[in-house]
């Protein structure tokens, strides 16, 4: 059976992920990607992904079955703008997505993937704009927990 402590521990630990992976893919990202280096990227933007399915499940677990009770969580300013802050960073994440996706057979025939550099500016600054959201995030739930926005 699972406990409110649990779920919890699973909320934050892939809260944490999900901030490391966009972190390591900012870090390591440039427009010349070695193969090497491409390889760290999609496998921090797989670790993303699932940490961020985990945010979800784990987040719904905690509104409806554990916690405050999702009456607390809907009527929220604070929650309101995490779940607005997490839903833009999760939109602004496809592009650089796709585009570490379409290097895959690239980096399977041991070639470095190819950007433009217009193409490498614009992942670099959708980078920059997901960290920021996600400190966001964090305020958010910061504020949340102490009862701002009730």
């Amino acid at each position: 059976m699972l406990n409110s402590g649990l779920v919890a521990f699973v909320h934050h630990l892939a809260a944490f992920a999900i901030v490391t992976a966009v972190a390591v893919e900012w870090i390591l990202f440039r427009s010349d990607v070695s193969v090497d280096v491409a390889r760290r990227i999609l496998r921090a933007d797989q670790v993303y992904g699932i940490a961020a399915g985990l945010v979800l499940a784990a987040g719904a677990l905690r509104v409806f079955f554990f916690e405050k009770g999702a009456q607390f969580y809907v009527h929220n300013a604070a929650f309101a703008g995490k779940m607005i802050l997490f839903a833009a960073v999760g939109v602004l994440s496809i592009y650089p997505t796709v585009v570490f996706l379409r290097w895959r057979a690239d980096v399977r025939a041991g070639r470095a993937p190819k950007l433009d550099p217009g193409q490498a500016r614009r992942i670099g600054v959708v980078l920059r704009i997901e960290l920021i959201g996600l400190a966001g995030v964090v305020l958010c739930a910061a504020l949340m927990a102490k009862g701002v926005g009730s």
